[in-house]
């Protein structure tokens, strides 16, 4: 497209660009950060800090047909056969809109000072456009009610993933519109809780839902196109930025607005120019196409350059990034475990080992010959290593590249294969040490400049995974799916220790 063919909201490349910023702290394979303080020292973390836990509305509340709920994408995918595993899906989950009273005196009986949770964008706003809905509504209030009652801080996520099928069906996030509809929604729920909740989040994990979503197709609402995908993400993108704004106006000046983004800390399997390289573009689909936008008003030219074979970046009109660019007073960090990449070697096949499902279809766009590879180390039940350094080496490289700005880190934890013992008990000390170690790696980062504000374990509970159903367990707290008693894991004692003293002790034994 040449300039003269362009409409007059339409802009070109250069215009919503900004210097190439290639990735500067990758390190090769096997790199580590090594904590100052002995292991036999314990932690102490900043007074104020938030002790938390979090969950996500579609994965724990059940009810999906009450009080005026209409279907979300994922009511819509887990019914589709073949798409979540053993057709499990969110009817039931946890049902938490029956039990939170009581979920929120397992949290205060645990020590948690702070709870992220989602609001459901279809029970608040059943097509996603109109006046809401307001049983709906009056859920979240006395949830907000119960858990300030409890002096627990509520964190309200607007969006973790759940948009309703209508908009769907009407073109989805690839669509202006959906970003639309979501800034309106964002000023609904915050006229109705901004009195009492003083901590808000625009979404959760916007790669996943732009790239799992629409690229690899293994989340809801499973597209595999990869224009759809970065249409998605400027959408996305576009929404966050309008829904700030929202908040901006509705809610009482000392309110919280924030973000949560699953930084993708990449590491080259070795130092080579081209390996180098493919860490480069996977930071640049992975991370800069959140961090550019959001936080520098542009998106990167190298990510525009990679992606040019599949779009010319039209659909970005002008003063999107504008509106994007809104102050944040925080950055939630997601973080699991490191991605390691390489170039594809002649003749090779790509391994991807990236940590997001079976597809054949890549959640990378315009880098579908980069080959993903396992990283060392112990392995969750996930599949993904166990490697803290990741976390230390995203929160030195946001206090860097971002300095003064405040970080969460909004969700961090494990999944493995857990059994309640004859006692009745759950015993989970490969949870506990994945934990702890995390919790050293945050400490060491505020040790050496990182502004961490709080830590979020996910997950509170046991819950409905996604694509795997009910068959991996996050949980700091068991779930007897059948019966719905809930039971404490060792994590989850061990935890509560540690936010009420507000210090990590040293692993047993030292």
């Amino acid at each position: 497209m040449t300039a003269s063919d362009m409409t007059a909201t339409e802009v070109t490349a250069a215009e919503v660009t900004a210097p190439d910023r290639a990735v500067t702290d990758t390190t090769a394979a096997g790199a580590t950060a090594a904590d100052s303080l002995p292991l036999t020292a314990t932690r102490r973390f900043p007074p104020g800090f938030l002790w938390g836990a979090a969950t996500a509305a579609y994965q724990i509340e059940g009810a999906a047909a009450e009080d005026g709920r209409t279907p979300s994408i994922w009511d819509t995918f887990a019914r589709t056969p073949g798409k979540v595993f053993e057709g499990h899906t969110g009817d039931v989950a946890v049902d938490h809109y029956h039990r939170f009273r009581d979920d929120v005196r397992l949290m205060a009986d645990l020590g948690l000072t702070a709870y992220r949770f989602s609001v459901s964008w279809p029970r608040v706003q059943p097509t996603g456009r109109g006046p809401a809905v307001q049983k709906g509504l009056d859920f979240y209030r006395r949830l907000v009610d119960e858990l300030l009652a409890h002096g627990i801080t509520p964190l309200l996520t607007l969006y973790h993933w759940d948009l309703p099928q209508e908009l769907e069906d009407a073109g989805g996030w690839p669509q202006r519109t959906t970003a639309e509809r979501f800034g309106e929604y964002a000023g609904i729920v915050a006229d109705a809780l901004g009195d009492r909740v003083p901590r808000w989040t625009t979404l959760n994990e916007p790669w996943c839902s732009a790239f799992l979503g629409y690229g690899s197709g293994v989340h809801a609402p499973g597209r595999t196109d990869p224009v759809a995908a970065l249409r998605a993400a400027h959408h996305l993108n576009l929404g966050h930025g309008l829904a700030a704004q929202a908040l901006r106006a509705a809610l009482p000046s000392h309110a919280e607005v924030s973000v949560s983004l699953n930084l993708h800390q990449v590491r080259p399997l070795t130092g080579a120019a081209e390996d180098l390289d493919a860490a480069r573009r996977i930071d640049a689909v992975g991370n800069r196409v959140w961090l550019g936008p959001m936080l520098n008003g542009a998106y990167p030219e190298d990510l525009l350059a990679d992606t040019a074979g599949l779009t010319d970046w039209s659909f970005v009109r002008r003063n999107d990034l504008t509106e994007i660019n809104q102050l944040l007073d925080t950055v939630g960090i997601n973080y699991y475990t490191p991605t390691l990449v390489s170039v594809v070697r002649d003749g090779d096949d790509a391994p991807r080992h990236d940590g997001h499902g079976a597809s054949t279809f890549s959640p990378w766009p315009g880098s579908e010959d980069v080959a993903f590879h396992q990283p060392p180390g112990e392995l969750t039940a996930m599949g993904w290593s166990v490697d803290p350094s990741g976390m230390y080496d995203l929160l030195m490289r946001m206090t860097r590249e971002h300095p003064g700005l405040p970080l969460l880190i909004t969700e961090n934890g494990a999944a493995y294969e857990d059994e309640v013992a004859a006692d009745g008990s759950v015993h989970d000390p490969e949870r506990l040490a994945y934990v702890q170690g995390h919790l050293e790696a945050v400490h060491r980062a505020i040790s050496d400049g990182a502004d961490v504000r709080g830590y979020f374990l996910w997950s509170l509970l046991d819950n409905f995974e996604w694509a795997y159903g009910y068959a991996k367990r996050f949980g700091a707290v068991h779930v007897d799916y059948e019966t719905q008693k809930r039971t404490p894991k060792s994590t989850a004692h061990w935890y509560a220790r540690v936010a009420r003293s507000g210090e990590v002790p040293p692993p047993q034994g030292m």
